[in-house]
């Protein structure tokens, strides 16, 4: 089963997938610095830094790596991007701005794996389904 994806569609995919994954390394990193402001350790602040912008990295390197895929894995590609994004922007603003939790730290441990599993099936589900 093949769907038609218009290469200009994927041109501007590829250009909001870019824009929202910049937006969303940033909103999340401010999002985690708001909620971790308190934390007297730098370690810790710094290593929680790179916990929460691992997804958007791994994102920016598919891409990099995307321009020979096959144009359904490209569109499922900037397609999670999107969402991933938009959700790590939502929760953690969620976790960031809304009531006081007694564990918000949950939010910015539990985000960054279930990200990188959309990824991965994202990545992996056209290829067996085409």
């Amino acid at each position: 089963m093949t769907f038609p994806v218009s290469d200009g569609g994927l041109h501007k995919m590829r250009a909001a997938a870019l824009v929202a994954v910049l937006a969303g390394a940033a909103g999340s990193l401010g999002f985690m610095l708001r909620v971790g402001h308190r934390n007297n350790s730098r370690l810790l602040v710094v290593l929680f830094g790179i916990w929460v912008l691992s997804p958007f990295v791994a994102l920016v390197l598919a891409n990099a790596a995307s321009k020979r895929w096959s144009a359904l894995t490209r569109a499922t590609l900037y397609s999670a991007t999107l969402l991933i994004a938009l959700g790590s922007l939502a929760i953690y603003g969620f976790v960031a701005l809304g009531p006081p939790r007694v564990k918000p730290a949950a939010a910015f441990v539990v985000v960054p794996p279930t990200s990188c599993l959309l990824i991965a099936i994202s990545l992996l589900a056209p290829r067996r389904f085409a």
